[in-house]
């Protein structure tokens, strides 16, 4: 099936730059229609519904400017428009973009650098439409899940088929591939939607207060247990509990969890009355629990009856196809930061995070972008506001030097949070995940070293 043409709406009073446009453009591949008045422009998009205007700011009887707010007062936002001024560097073309217009191209303007401008802006809204499309696939109230690769839809078609059973589920994945929202999907999507969804962060509590935050103590149980708690267990009957990162659970707590998933109760700390509970289990980790298990880290009965229904989530970098549309989920989720409200990326940008290999995945794109956005200050992202600050490699030699960092408007807070980052992941790296021997080598206390991953969103 052949692709049809994209329709370019051109409004001019001037009937030379309208000829000119309509020849160019078709000779580019474009459809076109045009109209010479600014009173004709609304009528002319609900007639022909085209891809993009082309409008002149300075018209007879209505402005370009005027037409803008008319369109915004009939809704109709979802057809970009590219201003044409004489006034590039006066208040007229910053007030266009404010009313609602995506770019504007400055009179006389080169007919390359305006078709350069055209595509820039169709290419923006296709991925606009991609990322609500995908929007569309799966709710979840907290986030969404984005992507439409192969191995995206595999997953998209797992959550699907598995969502309404109660079945335990183990989802695995790099640090950064959206294994929470990914539960949260789960849930929302399951029989039990209507019940609580209770999250459980096991790295950041240690043995002790997991356990007590898993099932709960009675009052006197220990010194500052002052009255009785329920446990997340219990706050999660007839819903769902979500153990993220599983894999630093204790071998103690591992046993005890066992029984949760086998007999469906479990006693409070200090008692010994049994509670039951109707709870459906979701557990993630970035661990490779089978290595686990194999080096005794791990029960092997907890493993199995975990791993009832597995979903595994790939790394960014093995879907890269999806960094376009990830990046304009996430240009529009953190809008409100770019003054304008309509943060927008260049293609020398766009193709600099296509080379990149993302080892911090999806939330190291999303940070990324967020950055971008304000450094850039309300213009067009430019490939020196994308900085990457995953873990050492040889991509990582891209990162901006230290002067250039500054030049930038990085903070000395900034620049010295990067490279704590940095020393932090190395540490990990080089220790396997082992955390006691990454804070010896840090030469800092490991509930430090805890606080400072949490901080820095590592694995």
């Amino acid at each position: 099936m052949v692709e049809e043409k994209k329709l370019v709406l051109v409004a001019d009073d001037d009937q030379s730059i309208r000829s000119l446009l309509q020849s160019f453009l078709e000779s580019e591949g474009y459809r076109t229609v045009e109209v010479k008045a600014g009173r004709d422009v609304i009528p002319a998009i609900t007639k022909n519904r085209p891809d993009i205007v082309v409008m002149d700011v300075r018209m007879p009887v209505m402005s370009g400017l005027e037409v803008l707010d008319q369109m915004k007062r009939q809704h109709i936002d979802d057809i970009p428009v590219l201003m044409m001024t004489a006034y590039g560097t006066s208040n007229v073309a910053i007030e266009a973009i404010q009313r609602g217009a995506y770019d504007y191209v400055t009179k006389p303007f080169e007919l390359d650098d305006l078709l350069i401008t055209v595509k820039r802006t169709l290419d923006h809204r296709e991925l606009a439409q991609k990322a609500k499309a995908v929007d569309e696939t799966i709710r979840d109230p907290l986030d969404n899940i984005i992507g439409n690769t192969p191995v995206m839809q595999h997953v998209y078609k797992t959550i699907g088929r598995i969502a309404r059973t109660d079945a335990t589920i183990l989802i695995t994945g790099e640090s950064g591939t959206g294994k929470e929202l990914v539960a949260g999907a789960i849930h929302y999507n399951s029989n039990r939607r209507a019940g609580p969804y209770v999250k459980v962060p096991c790295a950041s509590l240690t043995e002790s207060l997991l356990e007590s935050e898993l099932f709960g103590h009675e009052a006197g149980s220990f010194t500052s247990a002052i009255k009785t708690r329920k446990g997340r267990f219990e706050m999660a009957d007839k819903g769902t509990i979500f153990l993220d990162e599983i894999g630093e659970m204790s071998l103690n707590t591992q046993k005890k969890l066992l029984r949760v998933l086998q007999e469906r109760e479990f006693e409070r700390v200090g008692s010994n009355t049994p509670i039951k509970v109707d709870t459906r289990v979701i557990a993630a980790t970035n661990r490779n629990l089978g290595t686990e298990v194999a080096a005794g880290d791990f029960r092997e009965d907890l493993y199995y009856r975990l791993n009832v229904i597995a979903i595994e989530l790939p790394p960014l970098r093995d879907r890269m196809d999806d960094v376009p549309i990830l990046t304009e989920h996430f240009l529009q989720k953190y809008r409100d930061d770019s003054p304008d409200g309509r943060p927008r990326i260049s293609e020398d940008a766009l193709a600099k995070m296509l080379e990149y290999h993302w080892p911090g995945n999806v939330r190291e794109l999303e940070n990324a972008v967020h950055r971008a956005i304000i450094l850039a200050r309300g213009s067009v992202i430019t490939p020196q506001h994308i900085v990457f600050t995953g873990a050492p490699g040889k991509e990582a030699a891209n990162g901006q030097a230290i002067a250039e960092k500054v030049a930038s408007g990085f903070t000395l807070k900034d620049i010295v949070a990067e490279a704590e980052r940095e020393a932090i992941s190395a540490a990990l790296n080089q220790a396997k995940g082992n955390r006691s021997q990454a804070a010896k080598h840090l030469g800092i206390y490991r509930r430090l070293l805890y606080a400072k991953i949490k901080e820095y969103e590592l694995a």
